[in-house]
């Protein structure tokens, strides 16, 4: 019985998809839930599940084509067998009559092992100096002899076997689209153009207007990592033997000290919606997290009621998932405050672009030691460049700086938010 397969149903903000991969080719046996095709949107990749055991069929919408919500893909048979495959050249050769060419190579594999052929004096003083063995020339002289000629062809072959070798090794990886530059020949100038994907043009186009439609502004202050980094060395063994595993990091003290700055001043947990500014009375942190399809920012839900494993454990779980291209629609919707790191590419200083409709995004960098000024003393510290953008439409420049003071206070002071001072 033929079943179609269709596209999923894309929510409101999503217009359309775009066949990412097939994973199943007309005629391939599929099982019950087995992927059958990926398709890429703005934001996530959805998967198109088996559902039932059966052979793919047709293959209507091709890698790389647009279809809309529910739109026909293809169609499945379900319960049927899959068709036969054809016989390889191999096995049509063994199956056909024996031709002319093989009855001289069999001819040819009957002269004893380690026998060499006969070369004329020229013949062989060339197979010399191109370090060719004589055995491994065909001769087409009598009685098998190597003559001047076949020398040469060999050669010949051996050049353009040589000059291939390099070229091939210079294409580009088809996935990717990136060139491989330590195969490259010198003087090669080899390009690849592929399409750009739609989560890609999402993000491009998402920054663009959030840089052309808001005022944004970025403040930047630094913390003494120190406290937090002898917090976690004292506590990480225990802390991931009570956890079940889960190791404490440093996004977790983050994101509990921007969720009780957030609580102190609301506007910048706000939001523009149209002329009207929206105060959220929860704080729902988004994540920055890259993956191989582009950057993406899963929502950790009402972080004020989490602690710290439970933050740790949720963003494992977030990192797996975007490795596998798994995150939902759900994962990522919604946020009032955004969390980037770049410290963990070596980033030291960079300004982060706001993620709208929020109102700023906070920067993390690398950890650097630099020798630092405390009660007049200079001491090797390990410091921490903080970035908050924000919307100066929304947010005040006192407002974004005491907000960023207050996370650097609660960082260098980690028993503040226990004590909630």
């Amino acid at each position: 019985m033929a079943i179609e397969i269709k596209a999923p149903t894309f929510p409101e903000s999503v217009a359309d998809g775009t066949v990412a991969t097939w994973h199943k080719q007309p005629g391939d046996a599929v099982k019950r839930d087995e992927l059958i095709v990926d398709i890429e949107t703005d934001k996530v990749v959805m998967e198109v599940l088996a559902e039932a055991d059966g052979v793919m069929g047709d293959i209507v919408k091709g890698e790389g084509e647009t279809v809309l919500s529910g739109e026909l893909l293809g169609t499945f048979e379900k319960g049927g067998a899959a068709a036969p495959k054809e016989a390889t050249k191999a096995e049509v050769k063994t199956e056909s009559p024996p031709s002319a060419e093989a009855d001289k190579s069999a001819a040819q594999d009957t002269k004893p092992s380690g026998e060499e052929p006969m070369l004329s004096p020229a013949a062989r003083k060339i197979a010399e100096e191109n370090g060719l063995a004589p055995s491994g020339i065909e001769g087409t002289g009598k009685g098998g002899r190597v003559t001047k000629e076949d020398v040469v062809s060999a050669v010949e072959a051996k050049k353009s076997a040589s000059a291939k070798a390099p070229a091939e090794a210079s294409k580009p990886a088809a996935k990717t689209g990136a060139v491989d530059n330590a195969a490259l020949a010198e003087g090669d100038r080899v390009e690849k153009r592929v399409p750009m994907t739609r989560l890609r043009a999402r993000i491009a186009e998402r920054l663009v207007d959030a840089q052309s439609s808001m005022a944004m502004l970025t403040t930047f202050n630094e913390v003494n990592m120190k406290p937090i980094m002898d917090l976690r060395s004292k506590y990480k063994d225990l802390f991931e033997k009570k956890h079940n595993g889960v190791r404490l990091g440093f996004m977790s003290f983050f994101i509990k000290a921007a969720t009780e700055a957030l609580k102190r001043y609301p506007a910048v947990n706000a939001s523009i919606d149209g002329s009207d500014v929206v105060y959220h009375g929860y704080q729902d942190i988004g994540v920055a997290v890259s993956s191989e399809r582009g950057l993406v920012v899963p929502i950790l839900r009402n972080t004020e009621f989490m602690s710290l494993a439970t933050i740790e454990g949720t963003i494992a779980a977030f990192g797996r998932k975007a490795k596998d291209g798994k995150l939902s629609m759900e994962d990522m919707t919604g946020g009032t405050f955004t969390i980037s790191n770049g410290g963990v590419f070596g980033s030291l200083l960079s300004s982060p672009i706001v993620n709208p409709p929020q109102a700023a995004i906070l920067g993390m960098h690398k950890i650097q030691e630099r020798p630092m000024a405390v009660n007049g003393q200079v001491v090797i510290l390990p410091m921490m460049y903080l970035a908050l953008s924000y919307d100066h439409r929304l947010i005040d420049g006192k407002e974004a700086v005491s907000f960023l003071v207050a996370i650097k206070d609660l960082l260098e002071d980690p028993a503040r938010m226990l004590l909630d001072i």
